[in-house]
């Protein structure tokens, strides 16, 4: 959460949308209660919407970027028709590790596909097309993950990325450190890209979301 949004919106908002359960919650309750940076997980309103994305638009073919312990991943896929898939790369080692025992754990298990390395290395490997690409990795990296995943981006699909505020360091005057000014680089290349339309939406810390113009 960033604390650009005031906390009685962020409850307000809390309250009315559909919480967690099953083995999405228990890694969300997992990650909450063992990890230093609970945030970096996907939550619930990122996670719902994302869940949301996936209903109305058919999607049955999902990139994530950045695994950290699945919630993620476990959203999406439970969203997912029937012979969807879910392919999420996690560079950490002991990320992937927890990420697969929380996976594992879940009824919608076989629906994900878990890759473990450097998402630049890996991500030009994978055929697509993807229906909806997720982006919550190395703000560093966020503009080459851009270069990398429009070519696997289907007709109708979608990219959302997390954290374009970055608690704020991206808003005027912008912090000059490298993951704030890799976030906004990217930012720049999808408002200026002529193929996309994009928004950005005040959930969460900041999500982007883009997609083809139509022709």
């Amino acid at each position: 959460m960033t604390d650009l949004i005031s906390q009685a919106a962020e409850a307000f908002a809390a309250a009315y949308t559909t919480p967690l359960d099953g083995a999405l919650a228990a890694a969300s309750d997992w990650t909450e209660a063992n990890t230093s940076w609970p945030g970096m997980m996907a939550g619930v309103p990122e996670a719902r919407l994302l869940e949301a994305l996936i209903v109305v638009s058919g999607a049955r073919s999902v990139l994530e970027l950045g695994t950290f312990t699945g919630v993620g991943a476990l959203a999406m896929a439970a969203a997912l028709p029937e012979g969807g898939r879910v392919v999420t790369l996690e560079l950490d080692p002991d990320n992937a590790a927890v990420a697969r025992r929380h996976i594992a754990a879940s009824p919608v298990a076989d629906r994900i596909e878990l890759i473990e390395g450097d998402a630049r290395e890996t991500l030009p490997r994978l055929p697509g097309p993807f229906d909806l690409v997720w982006i919550d990795a190395w703000k560093t990296d966020y503009p080459h993950y851009l270069d990398l995943v429009l070519p696997k981006l289907s007709s109708r699909g979608i990219i959302v990325a997390d954290n374009l505020f970055r608690d704020g360091a991206t808003l005027p005057p912008a912090s000059d450190d490298e993951s704030t000014q890799g976030v906004l680089d990217f930012a720049r290349r999808v408002q200026e890209h002529e193929g996309l339309h994009n928004v950005l939406l005040t959930v969460g810390d900041g999500l982007l979301l883009a997609w083809r113009a139509s022709s």
